[in-house]
């Protein structure tokens, strides 16, 4: 049996994919599974040991900005995956993805498993839609998406995985270097969410640093995502950042790069502090676990959904913003995660026991 799986969205999503690639595996050992993913994510699940091949097609849309070359790339891509002759596609996410469905459909399967509200728009192509569901997490929102195919639906233990490539754990360790700091020395806090209530306030970045170092003799590493709350494509945190980095706090570091280094130099932190992002899903992967900030569960993505699962990863939701709450509470949570993990990154870049 030759399955797909279809999976257009971002990257916390495609990681949160991850163990129900092993659980497919384990359930059908006569399953060859393939996973069509974009140019942005495919990354992520790209060496899963699960996967037998990952096709990658390009974003027609990037920040914005139509990309005619990526929508002419699609053409060819769509033709040699009808080739495959695929006997199942899923497509593969806790809700209806209409371009997600399409493109199941465009494939040619022979079975097209996904959500939808109405299944009648999509034709007899989408041969097994599913109900919505109304809730549960992601993970298990996306197990049921299998029952067809005679998957367990027992709860999911494994946690999402991802193994840290060689060259990234050597971008981290060069890094972390050239400011004096070591793996384990830091916690990553960090910003970068799409709802400003996810976020601490410039103040309590600034003492949650002063206590981190004070107290337990940790450094910061501090993250943003450059912009501002406007910008287009993603908002940007630059109106909280630069009164954080105008104190010039010597055991603060902050760091602007690319996703895949962000992920890199949490692999070695302590422990991260993030607020819902698909940097916190890796974090929630990674040996020192995460802090995850959640608000306001009536707004769109609940912890209940989206919460970050793994060894070490824990969650705060607060009821209306994360700037509303006090910090000893935050700190209480944090206190648990701030234990050096009992894992250490491995050469190859993979956490082990």
């Amino acid at each position: 049996m030759r399955v797909l799986i279809v999976k257009r969205d971002k990257l916390g999503d495609l990681l949160l994919t991850t163990p129900l690639l092993a659980r497919l595996a384990a359930a059908r050992p006569d399953a060859e599974i393939h996973l069509l993913a974009n140019d942005y994510n495919a990354w992520v699940a790209r060496d899963h040991p699960a996967v037998h091949r990952t096709w990658t097609y390009p974003r027609v849309r990037d920040g914005g900005r139509l990309r005619v070359g990526a929508a002419l790339a699609h053409l060819p891509i769509a033709w040699r995956l009808r080739r495959q002759r695929f006997d199942v596609a899923v497509v593969m996410g806790g809700d209806e993805s209409p371009r997600g469905i399409r493109r199941a459909i465009g494939t040619g399967a022979a079975r097209v498993i996904a959500y939808a509200h109405d299944a009648a728009r999509y034709g007899a192509r989408l041969t097994d839609p599913l109900p919505v569901p109304s809730d549960g997490h992601e993970i298990e929102r996306m197990l049921a998406l299998l029952a067809p195919l005679h998957v367990p639906q027992h709860p999911v233990t494994d946690s999402p995985a991802f193994g840290l490539p060689a060259a990234s754990r050597a971008f981290a360790l060069h890094w972390l270097a050239g400011r004096g700091l070591v793996p384990g020395g830091y916690v990553i806090v960090g910003l970068g969410a799409r709802r400003a209530k996810k976020q601490p306030d410039t103040g309590q970045v600034l003492r949650w640093s002063r206590h981190l170092h004070d107290v337990h003799g940790l450094s910061t590493v501090f993250t943003w995502t450059p912009g501002p709350r406007d910008a287009p494509g993603y908002p940007g945190d630059d109106a909280i950042a630069a009164p954080v980095l105008a104190e010039r706090l010597p055991h603060l570091h902050p760091f602007r790069g690319s996703i895949g280094e962000a992920v890199a130099l949490l692999w070695h932190a302590r422990t991260s502090v993030l607020p819902d992002s698909g940097l916190m899903h890796f974090a929630a992967a990674s040996p020192g676990g995460v802090l995850g900030l959640f608000a306001d569960p009536e707004d769109g993505s609940p912890a209940a959904r989206w919460a970050p699962r793994g060894a070490r990863a824990h969650y705060l939701e607060a009821p209306r913003a994360i700037a509303d709450v006090g910090d000893a509470t935050i700190l209480a949570a944090l206190d648990p995660l701030l234990a050096p993990a009992l894992t250490t990154v491995a050469a190859g870049g993979t956490a082990t026991g």
